[in-house]
Parts: structure tokens; sequence; C-alpha cells
């Protein structure tokens, strides 16, 4: 079992020494340091800045958002930080959601498979580099001549010569459909709130990717990097507490009423009349109700908390589904080091 350690995204100020965690997980053996992005920080950024102080460490996105940036500017962004890297980056990237996508960007949000399937082809032939990068479309056509166009467009190639044509792409994706297309056209898949006692269903649409004509991977070189908030702590129903209000953002209020992927992926795992309640209560105001609606099993289901003992023997659940490496996001030092003492040994 891999570890890898997430930064997030910012909140209203940058966080306070990402810096010396990033270089205290290297020295500890970590696989990979994750940078995000919302509708605040970008992800790039503080990625290349934190990531200029290593050497060995994997620096990777979790996530890019497809609609912040057309595909060629995304693998621009991709081609430079593997560079400066010495080929350690790693390009994670996913659809967000409709209020962030056409409230934040401007963007359509329909079509989100056909969009990812287009994006991801048009990312891989700009690391190709093998001659100008055209696409048909019809959501990124190379070149463009649509409305307002003046019919000058140019089909060009990267100036600058990929490091790597093969940078890893990974898809966070939370439905059926969107994660058997990672399975099919990436090398990798960021769940956010995996559990594996609902392992056989995540596996079942994987495999369906696997199957398909011209798959990029299969089952035995696919990463699964599932993000996990590992606590050492002799009270785990506290901690469980303490976990709550995040979870009842993300069912409650982290999408539209009639379209929240987080709360699906909680109703899948057998909690929909929970999430239903929670989300009503969220919206309505009753954010205290809301929280105190969430089971305390659904947040143990999704995380590893408990002593170092009860962490380890779970970790095996983990491994066994198919997880090949735990993202934390430890705000301290002392837990990236907890992190990896139980994790690593």
């Amino acid at each position: 079992m891999k570890l890898g350690l997430t930064l997030g995204y910012w909140m209203a100020q940058p966080p306070e020494g990402a810096q010396q965690r990033v270089l205290e997980a290297e020295k500890l053996g970590y696989d990979i340091v994750f940078t995000a992005e919302s509708w605040g920080s970008d992800a790039f950024t503080p990625l290349a800045w934190w990531g200029s102080a290593t050497s060995k460490i994997k620096l990777g996105t979790s996530i890019v958002q497809l609609s912040a940036r057309p595909p060629t500017s995304t693998a621009m962004a991709a081609l430079t930080i593997d560079h400066l890297s010495n080929g350690r980056f790693v390009l994670g990237l996913g659809v967000s959601g409709p209020q962030v996508v056409e409230g934040w960007y401007g963007q359509p949000f329909g079509k989100p498979l056909a969009r990812t399937r287009e994006y991801i082809s048009i990312i891989r032939a700009v690391l190709a580099r093998q001659g100008p990068v055209a696409s048909p479309g019809p959501h990124y056509p190379l070149p463009y001549n649509g409305p307002n166009s003046l019919g000058l467009g140019k089909c060009l190639k990267p100036i600058t010569h990929p490091l790597r044509s093969d940078i890893p792409i990974l898809m966070g994706a939370e439905g059926p459909k969107n994660v058997a297309l990672a399975a099919e056209i990436a090398d990798g898949w960021l769940p956010i709130f995996y559990s594996p006692k609902v392992a056989p269903m995540y596996n079942k649409w994987l495999s369906e990717g696997f199957e398909r004509p011209g798959s990029r991977r299969s089952k035995a070189d696919f990463e699964i990097m599932a993000n996990v908030m590992i606590m050492v702590t002799d009270d785990v129903e506290a901690t469980i507490e303490s976990l709550k209000p995040v979870i009842s953002l993300y069912v409650g209020g982290m999408g539209a009423p009639e379209m929240n992927f987080h709360k699906d992926m909680f109703a899948r795992m057998g909690y929909e009349g929970d999430v239903e309640k929670i989300q009503r209560l969220f919206l309505e105001g009753a954010r205290e109700e809301a929280i105190a609606a969430i089971p305390s099993q659904m947040v143990d289901d999704i995380y590893l908390l408990g002593s170092k003992e009860r962490i380890r023997d779970r970790i095996g659940l983990w491994k066994e589904a198919g997880v090949t490496t735990l993202v934390v996001g430890s705000s301290t030092i002392d837990e990236v080091r907890n992190v990896a003492e139980v994790v690593l040994g």
C-alpha cells in the first residue's frame, strides 16, 4: 500500500506549514503529494511552488477542473511541471459539478462523459507531439470555426517537446458511467468517500471499462488512489462527531438538490434515507440538525480511525478491495508522521 498526501484547495487563506509537510512526507517515503482547486486557489501554482523544493516525491493534481481551461492549456501546464520536476508530474482531473461549471466558469455542464473523453484525447495528442493537434469536436474543436470565428485558426503542435508522452492521467469520478470511463481511458481513479464495503460495486464498474475495446489499462496496472482521513485516536466516537460537519457540507451543500454526486455516492452505500434527510435539513438552514442526522457508521465506513492496531487491521480491507494508494489530508507534521508510522511501518 502506497501513501499520498493531499494539501487540498485553499480556504479563506493559504494553508500554513504546507511546505514543511510536503518535505516531511518526501522524507518519510510518501509516494505522491496532491493539490486541488474549487473556486479559489488553482491546483497548478501551489504544486509547482511547493514541489520545487522536492526531488523524489511525485507531484499530482487532485483534481484539475475540466471547465477551468481548454485541454491544450491543461496539457501545457502538465508538460511544463513534468519538465520542471524531471518527470514526476501526475495529472488528476475531473468534471466538477453543474453549479461550479455553469455558475463559476460560465460553461455548459451537459454531456460530461463525452467532454471528458474528448478532453483527455486532446491532452494525449499534445503530449505525443506527432503533428499539429486537430480535433473535430464537438466540445473542443481544433481549429475553432464556430460563431464569431475569423476562420483563421491553425492547428499547431507544442513548441516545447514534452519530457514524457505518457504523463499519467487520473480521473476523479463517482458515478458508475464515469468510473467505467476512467478504467477505459485513464491510468487511474481518484475516488472520494471510498468505502471498501461496497468494493464489489466499484469493481463491477471498473471491470466494465477494462473490458471495452482499446482500454488503456487492466486491473493489474491501474491505480486506485483513494482519498481517506486517517486519524490515530483513543476516542473513535468523538473523532467521528468532529468529522460529521464535513460530510454534512458535501451531502447537503456541495451540489444542487436534484444533482449531488456526493449524496448519490452515500446512497449507493446504503444510506439513501439518511442522505435525503441530511440534504433537506442542510438546505433548510438547519445545519446542526443535518450534522446530527449523520449515522456514525456512515463516517466510519469511509475513514480509518482509532488505535494504530485498528487502523492497520482495516487497511487490509482497502488493499483487498484494490486500492493502491491511500491519499491522506494531514494538517500538521505530527499527523504526517503518525500516518506514515501506521501505514508504512
